[in-house]
């Protein structure tokens, strides 16, 4: 049920797909996900991902069949702290209570504010709703439309 992209019908759901030829499945591999084969152009096809972003990728590279299953495993619920624990994640620490040494945004007497005029990670990199793709990357011209 891997195929090259070239040999998949038209609007067929497809999953771990290709971006470079024989270098393995990157995209669209969580859990219920698919992507949508929508037209065959020259070298490259044309798919509509989960993301609603639609972007080219080469016809040789090959991708399965079918839609992910499991597509209930974002409903579940954890019900407590040891359990997301088992699963290898570990407690998330907001950067308010740290010390400045440890974190930006840490240090000051009793509750305070960032300090900052906008929020940043450990490492001084803007956070909370700034755009980080590179302005000028290699495949900008194969993406379409950009997810919303």
């Amino acid at each position: 049920n891997a195929l090259p992209l070239s040999m998949i019908p038209l609007a067929t759901e497809i999953h771990n797909i290709e971006l470079n030829i024989f270098q393995g499945g990157k995209i669209v591999r969580a859990a219920g996900a698919y992507a949508t084969l929508l037209a065959k152009v020259g070298d490259y096809v044309t798919l509509r991902l989960p993301s609603k972003e639609v972007r080219l990728v080469h016809k040789n590279c090959y991708a399965t069949i079918g839609r992910l299953s499991n597509a209930d495993a974002y409903g579940v619920r954890l019900g407590k702290a040891g359990r997301t624990r088992w699963m290898g994640r570990r407690p998330v620490v907001r950067g308010v209570v740290m010390n400045p040494c440890d974190h930006p945004h840490g240090g000051g007497e009793g509750r305070s504010p960032i300090g900052r005029t906008k929020p940043v990670t450990p490492w001084g990199k803007p956070a909370l709703g700034i755009k980080t793709r590179a302005k000028c990357k290699y495949s900008d011209v194969l993406i379409i439309r950009r997810k919303k």
